[in-house]
């Protein structure tokens, strides 16, 4: 007997296409599926193709979190206030750990279509505010163990040259049409989610391009069959056990962290003002 069909697997019990404004889904945030996903607290989805006077996303600053953003399609020239400035391409990655506050900007290059996901983690005490770090890897330095990439963790021998803040994984998954993969969680990871980006898989139910589906909290494997050639990501964890505190771009275990991080950045914000970089 097939052992995909006789192990029991994981149920889906909450799905979603979040709230879309402008080119940005938001498919998960911390006032809403991010009580259920911690550390995993947020969720974008963006898209678009840019047009006359569109200058990217803004620098804008965060604390208490990192950020990791995956490019599906395009290019964009990042800044980051620890002094790092390039191009990631597409299938780049970037990481940047907030900590005690950053401020970053992303602008496409040219004028072609830009699309991917941009993931929030929470962080626990222990480095919500600590320095800021930055990390941007080529498509060439994102390891693979069969239809998974390995963007934070580790998924058979291929472990991300990001060191996680804390017991997760986040994969990005292609499968061909008809497909089937297996995916067996580490012992204690007890959040899973996923989110299509192209195509159909069927996971004990159907989840379609553009949804956002959580699973069980339990220790069970995740059966998918792909119907048409089908990309999305995939996020497991041991969960999150702090807090929820939020201020308008951080997230902190506590009120009197989330105040040093925005003291932190009232300060970079008040220098990149003096240097005519913010408007």
């Amino acid at each position: 007997m097939n052992s995909i069909i006789a192990t029991p697997t994981r149920a889906i019990v909450h799905r979603t296409y979040g709230s879309t404004h402008g080119p940005i889904t938001r498919l998960m945030s911390p006032g809403d599926l991010g009580q259920l996903l911690k550390p995993f607290v947020f969720l974008d989805l963006f898209g678009f193709k840019p047009q006359g006077g569109q200058k990217g996303f803004g620098m804008h600053p965060h604390s208490g979190i990192a950020t990791l953003t995956y490019m599906i399609e395009g290019g964009v020239e990042y800044e980051d206030t620890t002094g790092k400035t390039g191009v990631l391409p597409t299938e780049g990655v970037e990481w940047m750990r907030a900590g005690n506050g950053v401020w970053h900007d992303a602008k496409p290059v040219g004028d072609s279509s830009i699309s991917g996901f941009q993931l929030w983690v929470a962080l626990p005490a222990s480095h919500e505010n600590t320095p800021a770090e930055s990390l941007y890897l080529a498509p060439s330095q994102i390891p693979q163990a069969g239809p998974a990439r390995v963007l934070l963790g580790r998924y058979g021998a291929a472990q991300s040259a990001i060191a996680a803040p804390s017991d997760m994984n986040y994969l990005v998954v292609r499968l061909k049409d008809g497909e089937r993969w297996r995916y067996t969680p580490p012992a204690g990871h007890n959040v899973a989610w996923l989110a299509v980006n192209a195509g159909r898989l069927a996971v004990g139910g159907p989840v379609n391009t553009g949804e956002l589906a959580v699973f069980e909290e339990s220790d069970q494997p995740i059966d998918f069959v792909a119907h048409g050639d089908t990309s999305f990501v995939l996020g497991s964890a041991v969960k999150h056990p702090h807090d929820l505190v939020m201020g308008r771009y951080s997230v902190h275990t506590s009120r009197a962290a989330l105040a040093q991080g925005e003291a932190e950045i009232q300060r970079i914000g008040a220098r990149l003002f003096h240097e005519g970089r913010l408007a």
